[in-house]
């Protein structure tokens, strides 16, 4: 606010500087008086009768006469009272023209709304996808005539990115040359636009791109998600966890990311059948499962039993345990090793949602056909759980 009113009264200012100059540098023929000028003009009156008078041309009665009326109007004309500037007073004017600037500016100036809000006002107006296009359009022209400007280059690729258009990206990154090599975010980003645009295959020039973009920041969000991704992809499921669980650390455990992200996890360790991370077990809850013998027989030896602890009210597991199907009655436990996120642990719950359900996939989603519990509310730390799987998800 400060950098656009302290502007403002300086031109105003200078307005009223340039406005009342006149009055404040007058000459002194600007100032001669309405008494001053009135008597040269009745000076001029007298002397003209009098040269009459001598030359014959007026009697002596009628000179008396007319010199008598001249000297009362001039006496009336000249009294103390209009003894000012022809121009008035120069204070007043000055006052009156501040105060009237001033009123006038400030009164359009809060009936129209101030600098900020105008500013806002604008900055709400949409734009266009065609505006959008035509401003990436003019830059990319520009940038054609200064094709040495590499940092244009990039700035250009993650336009061209922001708008969908893959090839154009890659080849702006391209001709950024150098610019990204020590650049970790530019290179994950220029990594996900290759492994895209070969239908997720990061072999070749996106693996390299990830492990050079870890190597200059081995936290950056954007590699590790690409990292997993890679591993994922040609089936190296620990170290695709590996990645993402260090992802995860870094993310808020509520959030959609965490949550994306921990069910990545999830389905790394069940396609890896891979064993829970070790920890500090803590506090936890454990029990027996058992089925309806009207499902047992839907059992297949190739599904997988998931009991999910939540906190109350939350979609994000705060611990997850999958193991193959085995005889019913089985036994759990859920402990801080089968945490998904290592900064919401169920040691810290005072109580949870725990559910079991028996999946065809492994899958962090409920499908149709999925074999499942009732949701209960239990206090961490109760061992002597029984959950009884007797429905089956639609």
């Amino acid at each position: 606010m400060m950098s656009f009113l302290i502007p403002a009264f300086c031109i105003l200012l200078l307005a009223l500087g340039l406005l009342l100059r006149p009055l404040f540098f007058r000459r002194r023929a600007a100032s001669t008086s309405r008494r001053q000028m009135n008597a040269a003009i009745y000076r001029e009156e007298l002397e003209k009768l009098e040269q009459e008078r001598q030359t014959g041309e007026i009697d002596t009665a009628s000179y008396e006469m007319a010199h008598a009326e001249l000297r009362h109007r001039l006496f009336q004309d000249t009294q103390e009272v209009d003894d000012q500037a022809s121009f008035g007073s120069t204070k007043k004017t000055i006052v009156f023209v501040c105060l009237a600037i001033v009123l006038l500016s400030s009164g359009i100036y809060f009936y129209q709304g101030d600098a900020l809000k105008i500013a806002e006002e604008n900055a709400k107006q949409p734009v266009s996808q065609a505006d959008v296009e035509k401003m990436v359009s003019e830059f990319a022209a520009k940038m054609e005539k200064d094709p040495t400007n590499l940092q244009g280059w990039a700035m250009l690729a993650r336009s061209y990115r922001v708008m969908g258009r893959i090839p154009e990206a890659i080849k702006a990154y391209e001709r950024a040359g150098s610019y990204i090599n020590n650049q970790p975010e530019l290179l994950a980003d220029y990594a996900d636009l290759l492994a895209a645009n070969a239908n997720g295959n990061f072999s070749g020039k996106p693996h390299q791109l990830i492990a050079q973009a870890l190597k200059l920041d081995p936290n950056n969000f954007l590699a590790l998600w690409l990292a997993g991704s890679d591993a994922f992809s040609t089936k190296q499921f620990a170290l695709a966890v590996q990645n993402w669980e260090k992802l995860a650390k870094q993310l808020p455990p509520q959030s959609e990311e965490a949550r994306a992200v921990m069910n990545s996890i999830a389905e790394a360790r069940a396609k890896g059948h891979l064993a829970a991370p070790i920890a500090s077990a803590g506090k936890g809850i454990g029990g027996v499962i058992t089925i309806t013998p009207d499902l047992a027989s839907r059992v297949k030896p190739d599904q997988l039993v998931m009991v999910i602890a939540r906190k109350p009210g939350e979609r994000m597991p705060v611990a997850v345990l999958k193991r193959p199907v085995s005889a019913f009655p089985m036994r759990f436990t859920l402990d801080d090793s089968l945490a998904m996120n290592p900064a919401a642990l169920i040691s810290q719950q005072s109580e949870v949602t725990i559910e079991v359900r028996i999946s065809k996939t492994g899958m962090a989603k409920a499908e149709a056909g999925d074999l499942i519990s009732n949701v209960q509310t239990v206090k961490v730390g109760s061992s002597n759980l029984r959950i009884n799987v007797d429905q089956v998800q639609k």
